[in-house]
């Protein structure tokens, strides 16, 4: 999409394969160190007033404090061995233990370099490149690989945003490397935030990978309520958390409000469905977009986040952190 987030599109219309943006067994990624980060869990704690929602219970759970340095987990005794080699040494590199400055650093160069017209395709960047996560094999994930997929037609695009940031990438390389994942990752938040989102703090620590994730891993634009579930469950990732992420259509420019300015704009307009007027289904979102506000369970989260931006920017930030470390590999300290 030459203009939107297309979280779900790529940009031209001539392209055959199309991808809700949101992103066999793959060949093993060579990367310069063996310790794996499991992806954090659907679970998320109680609040008094909310939808309810069905959670995805084949993923095994690991989350960080980014405040106390806790790690908390959620686990079952098969990943018991894992675990005891992840505490051994593996923990995500806080940005302090990198560099007591590095995490400022980066967040300063993006700004640098990444404005509101920007933003969008910089967030697309982001769920391209962790989309391609699935909890089966553990495999894909934020880890890099999209420089090595440019050339996808789900991608299509996508060159010039990796260009926007690999001018402040190769400014910070010159101060302490800083890997294409971790890169991406900070860059994602800090678009939401440019843009008026929540402040998302991002871990550092991702290693990339040297090659290409498996292809046909994004969910196409054109799939139903019910199949976008099922490839986000695959992903670890539950209705909410779909949802949630699909809010971030808000930027672009494809009919949800101010194409740069991130609010709940989407969920509102998603349930006043201004496409059921004649000549407008083509103006207003993806055909993804519309089928969410046909299902009650993505209904549901769709009217919570119409009346509570709070909640939303709460929910998106969560599920945002949770991407974004799906798959990743981290290295030791």
């Amino acid at each position: 999409m030459a203009s939107s987030l297309s979280l779900a599109s790529s940009p031209s219309s001539s392209m055959t394969v199309r991808s809700c943006s949101f992103f066999s067994h793959p060949p093993k990624l060579k990367l310069p160190a063996e310790s794996v980060c499991p992806s954090p869990c659907a679970t998320e704690p109680q609040r008094t007033v909310r939808p309810t929602s069905t959670r995805s219970q084949a993923c095994v759970s690991f989350w960080f404090s980014s405040r106390r340095g806790l790690l908390s987990t959620t686990t079952t005794l098969p990943f018991l061995l894992q675990l005891s080699k992840f505490v051994e040494g593996s923990f995500p590199a806080n940005a302090s233990e990198l560099n007591p400055n590095i995490y400022t650093n980066i967040k300063q160069e993006i700004r640098k370099v990444v404005s509101k017209a920007k933003a969008a395709g910089v967030l697309r960047l982001v769920f391209h490149d962790a989309g391609t996560f699935e909890i089966e094999g553990n495999s894909g994930g934020m880890n890099g690989s999209i420089i090595y997929e440019l050339d996808r037609p789900e991608n299509a695009g996508l060159k010039k945003s990796l260009k926007v940031l690999e001018k402040a990438k190769t400014e910070l390389d010159t101060q302490q490397q800083v890997s294409w994942a971790d890169m991406i990752a900070v860059a994602g938040a800090e678009a939401v935030s440019i843009c008026g989102g929540p402040t998302i703090d991002v871990m550092l620590g991702r290693l990339d990978s040297m090659e290409p994730d498996p292809p046909g891993r994004l969910p196409e634009e054109s799939l139903d309520a019910s199949a976008l579930k099922q490839s986000f469950q695959k992903k670890g990732l539950s209705t909410q958390e779909l949802v949630a992420l699909s809010g971030a259509h808000t930027l672009g420019g494809k009919g949800f409000g101010n194409p740069n300015v991130f609010d709940n704009s989407y969920y509102k307009i998603l349930l006043e469905k201004p496409w059921s007027s004649a000549g407008m289904s083509s103006m207003i979102g993806l055909p993804s977009d519309r089928a969410l506000a046909e299902d009650d369970e993505c209904l549901r989260w769709i009217k919570a986040y119409a009346i509570d931006q709070n909640l939303f920017f709460e929910d998106f930030k969560g599920a945002y952190t949770k991407l974004v470390n799906s798959g990743a590999r981290w290295r030791s300290l």
